[in-house]
């Protein structure tokens, strides 16, 4: 054999010695790709998958926390919908975990999270009944004792199985890893027996096929150890490791985005608990309260000091419970953490439900209590979660609401009785009031006569008032009398002192007084025998409420929702401009005996009556502010025909109409009562006032002012700009009398100009009359007994800063 067919067979044995050993490691190496793949695209997606499941059930937990803070029932309802939908989605996923179990532990544990998911789903359907049904607490209650219970059961069963799937991961990675390991040998053993002939191409080889691969192995192991899923490896051609490189890099990928998705949402779950506008603890062994609780809670006791305090410390230090209840408040919840849940029931109703508790500022707050336990898997209470809400205002509501009521019920039984027989049952009350306080002054120590006395006039104060249905009045009138007849009788053991007695009689007094007051100012009933005066000729038309309206009113009060703040509130409106409305006039009833007297005056001055226009905007004003009323706009009027209003040739011959026009618009703005008086007549007159100023000596020759404030010298007092009386002006006697009426009553007058001519010699303006706001009452949709309106209404409108109005 030469040397060129040994050199030739040797090379045609080593090619297939080569092809041999190199088919070999071909079949290892594409072997070890199917098993790469069998992890990235089989076992790796699974483990995923069961990752996937906790993001799954954090969005249930969102979802269901919404569902129970949320107010509107259609939103309750919506919510608990797409719960439904929720469960669906875990069923198909824990279906598709079953698919891809391996062994039994990772298929009983599937079979758990399914018992448990219907459990937990269970729960919410419960919660979900009582939001719709209006039992927000229990609703409450029922998700964090039972659905937050099935919540950690049933993620606990989840991340076992994450486990158990991570586990048989780690063992595909390792078992991989030996593959790889034996191909890797099996490689470089070709590429040792090869070095001579090819050695560039098992280099080529070992870069293109064994450093990827093991690359890919090395990152495996550090990414599974770190949980850093932010590395990718690169890819360098598409080929079977490319392919597998590629789906590696996906699989981290996903779980990257998972793991952000359970972080966000764990988050999530965070702020809406730190944001729930309710009080939520949890009480541990020693009575101490765990660090995990609402933000919330810490404005409800306005101190931060919280975590790990003992709970009747933190709640029911300065409150009204004695000290049997505390210590059995403190011994109860001792003796339920760590035992049984039904110790729990057992004492539940101990537990106490509401509390007035003194705050550190000295303000008194009134805080609902809400017990819940949370137990484990065997029933055994291991917290207690305490629910607190601070109920001051809605209580302050109810109360007020009450006292709402019971004015109502005053007012309709007054209503039933004439006013004539009223005050004649107020009066006799009253003197025999003042006889039993004279015979208790006079009587230091009891006797007969004084005690059959006193019984007498009190039992005929009672009889009068069932009578006349005054029920309230008689209540507290029979409290007395049964005192009085208590000392008749020696046997029951009541004491003459006459402390008590004068408190009784005091506590009459005030009722009668109320009731006296309801009817005289509130019901102006009383407007003749309380000394009122009204111009000769002119009757009262003081607004009043009819039985139906009250019986509507006290039929909302009855039948409020005292645990609806909202509706407390609305209610609680609503009866107060009722109250308020009572005992007021329209401003054209008070004003009508000025307004009906402007044509005698008119002809007295030559003039053609005017046209009042009065734009109440919906405002009535109290009876209390009728005089007033009408002594201010009584001077303010009368000057407007005598100064402000032109004759009839004058305004004919500047193109006016003959007759002027006087107008009133009311409004409150910047919590004042205001009325804007104004006519169409020539204006201020403003180089006569400022004349007329020097004359007087208000201010010098040449003293510089500004309109506005020679305007103010018109209030000056005995400033008048007629030389002579008249009986329609008196000279100095006007706009300051104005002035007085108007600040003895805490209010004030401004005079406003409505063009912009700074200087000329007469500026067209009108007069405001500014006075508390509680003068007026806006009807706002109430219905009165009598339109609204005067000789010439026009549609309510906001009362304006400025307008084409002239008055002088």
């Amino acid at each position: 054999m030469t040397i060129r067919m040994r050199i030739t067979l040797l090379v045609i044995l080593t090619f297939i010695a080569i092809a041999g050993i190199g088919g070999y490691a071909m079949y290892q190496s594409r072997s070890s790709a199917v098993e790469v793949r069998s992890v990235t695209e089989g076992v790796m997606p699974s483990v995923l998958a069961s990752a996937d499941l906790m993001g799954q059930l954090k969005d249930v937990q969102l979802a269901a926390m919404v569902m129970v803070t949320e107010n509107d029932n259609q939103l309750v309802a919506q919510e608990n919908e797409k719960l439904a939908e929720k469960k669906a989605v875990l069923e198909k996923a824990l279906a598709a975990q079953a698919q891809q179990a391996e062994g039994v532990a990772q298929r009983g544990l599937i079979e758990q999270a399914k018992e448990s998911l219907d459990n937990y789903f269970g729960a919410i359907d419960t919660t979900a009944k009582f939001k719709l049904a209006g039992k927000n607490e229990i609703a409450q209650a029922q998700f964090f004792g039972g659905v937050m219970q099935y919540q950690t059961e049933l993620e606990g069963i989840v991340n076992t199985l994450r486990i158990e799937k991570n586990r048989f991961k780690d063992n595909a990675i390792a078992s991989l890893n030996g593959k790889l390991a034996q191909t890797t040998t099996t490689i470089s053993i070709v590429t040792v027996m090869a070095v001579l002939l090819l050695g560039g191409i098992g280099f080529l080889l070992y870069r293109q096929i064994t450093g990827p691969i093991s690359r890919m192995a090395a990152m495996m192991g550090e990414i599974a150890t770190s949980q850093d899923f932010t590395r990718r490896l690169p890819v360098q051609r598409m080929d079977e490791v490319g392919h597998s490189i590629v789906a590696f890099n996906g699989m981290v990928e996903k779980i990257e985005e998972a793991s952000a998705q359970v972080r966000q949402k764990t988050a999530d779950m965070q702020a809406m608990l730190q944001n729930i506008p309710q009080g939520i603890l949890t009480i541990v062994e020693g009575n101490r309260i765990h660090p995990e609780y609402s933000a919330f809670l810490e404005t409800v006791f306005e101190t931060t000091d919280i975590a790990g305090r003992d709970v009747m410390e933190l709640v029911f230090a300065d409150t009204q419970l004695g000290a049997d209840t505390l210590s059995q408040i403190e011994a109860i919840g001792g003796a339920c953490i760590g035992e049984d849940v039904m110790n729990f029931e057992f004492n539940a109703h101990l537990m106490v439900g509401e509390i007035e508790k003194t705050m550190a500022d000295g303000s008194k707050k009134i805080l609902d209590l809400s017990w819940s336990p949370i137990t484990d898997e065997a029933d055994t209470v291991i917290r207690l979660m305490l629910c607190v809400r601070d109920v001051t205002e809605l209580r302050q509501l109810a109360a007020e609401a009450n006292e709402q009521k019971r004015e109502l019920e005053m007012i309709g039984e007054i209503l039933a009785v004439t006013p004539a027989k009223f005050a004649e049952f107020i009066s006799s009350a009253r003197r025999f009031l003042d006889e039993n306080e004279q015979i208790v002054h006079q009587n230091p120590e009891a006797t007969a006569f004084a005690i059959a006395k006193l019984f007498r006039n009190m039992h005929t104060i009672k009889g009068n008032g069932r009578t006349y249905g005054l029920l309230h009045l008689a209540n507290v009138v029979h409290h007395t009398e049964q005192h009085y007849d208590d000392l008749r009788h020696p046997a029951s053991g009541a004491v003459w002192r006459q402390e008590e007695l004068l408190r009784q009689l005091a506590q009459v007094r005030e009722i009668i007084d109320r009731y006296a007051r309801i009817n005289d100012v509130t019901l102006g009933r009383g407007v003749a025998a309380a000394g009122e005066q009204t111009l000769p000729g002119y009757a009262r038309h003081v607004i009043t409420i009819d039985r139906k309206h009250i019986e509507q009113s006290l039929e909302r009060l009855e039948n409020v929702n005292t645990a609806n703040l909202h509706e407390l509130v609305a209610v609680r409106n609503d009866v107060r401009r009722t109250l308020r409305l009572l005992g007021t006039e329209t401003i054209q009833e008070v004003l009508a005996p000025v307004t009906d007297s402007l044509p005698a005056l008119a002809a007295d001055l030559g003039k053609a009556a005017p046209v009042v226009q009065i734009e109440d905007n919906g405002y009535v004003v109290h009876s209390f502010a009728a005089p007033l009323l009408q002594n201010v706009f009584m001077h303010l009027i009368r000057n407007a025909m005598d100064h402000g209003l032109e004759s009839s040739e004058e305004r004919l011959a500047k193109g006016k109409p003959e007759a002027g026009v006087i107008k009133l618009e009311m409004g409150v703005m910047e919590d004042m009562f205001q009325m804007a008086l104004s006519d169409d007549g020539r204006g201020l007159a403003l180089e006569r006032v400022r004349q007329i100023g020097i004359e007087k000596h208000l201010i010098t020759v040449d003293q510089a002012l500004s309109d506005a404030e020679i305007a103010r010298l018109i209030l000056q007092p005995g400033f008048s700009t007629r030389s002579e009386v008249t009986e329609v002006s008196g000279r100095g006697v006007g706009m300051d009398a104005v002035l007085d009426f108007v600040t003895r009553e805490h209010g004030q007058i401004e005079i406003r100009f409505t063009d912009t001519e700074e200087g000329a010699p007469f500026r067209s303006f009108q007069i405001i009359v500014m006075l508390p706001e509680n003068v007026a009452v806006e009807v706002d949709g109430i219905d009165v007994p009598y339109p609204m309106g005067g000789q010439e209404t026009v549609q309510p409108v906001v009362l304006p800063q400025g307008g084409d109005s002239q008055v002088a």
